[in-house]
């Protein structure tokens, strides 16, 4: 619930309104989640660990190129979440990189898995980078005025998958 009321107000979304809509009191989301850095924290840190832990399953059934497709429009949505989420991490946790440090190594393993897999069935070319399909995701994020950057994003996926073929 606090994911959604971020996405969709903010980070300075009322801490006693995520209570409302999760069911709970305020005590019980202040009892967790003492502060709101700390709620902030735990949604940024559980959207990495579910884009992570989506490998897997992926994985296990779909096709290798189609896992690795699927899990770069889920990055898309978590860039999204971040986009959200970072700014008020950033001036609130002074070494927020530390802070997520073993969940974006589980990202990147799950990523390099997802490509591993995709150049051993022969889809994708052996000298991809992973970071390099990430890195283009991201600089779609931060360069995007508008809106519809989540749009174009997920066009880019598609081209990125396309571009990574191997040459024939």
């Amino acid at each position: 619930m606090a994911k959604q009321a971020f996405t969709r107000s903010g980070a300075e979304t009322s801490l006693d309104e995520i209570a409302r809509q999760s069911g709970v009191g305020p005590g019980t989301l202040y009892r967790h989640f003492p502060t709101r850095e700390a709620l902030l924290e735990a949604v940024y840190r559980a959207e990495l660990e579910h884009l992570a832990a989506a490998a897997q399953p992926l994985t296990d059934t779909k096709a290798p190129v189609e896992a690795l497709r699927a899990w770069l429009l889920l990055f898309v949505d978590a860039v999204a979440a971040k986009q959200i989420i970072a700014p008020a991490l950033n001036s609130l946790v002074e070494d927020h990189k530390k802070t997520f440090e073993a969940s974006y190594a589980r990202m990147h393993d799950a990523l390099r898995g997802l490509v591993k897999g995709a150049v051993k069935h022969g889809d994708i070319r052996r000298d991809l980078d992973p970071v390099d399909l990430l890195r283009a995701l991201v600089g779609v994020a931060h360069v995007a005025t508008s809106p519809d950057w989540q749009q174009s994003a997920r066009r880019l996926v598609d081209i990125l998958v396309a571009g990574s073929r191997p040459v024939k």
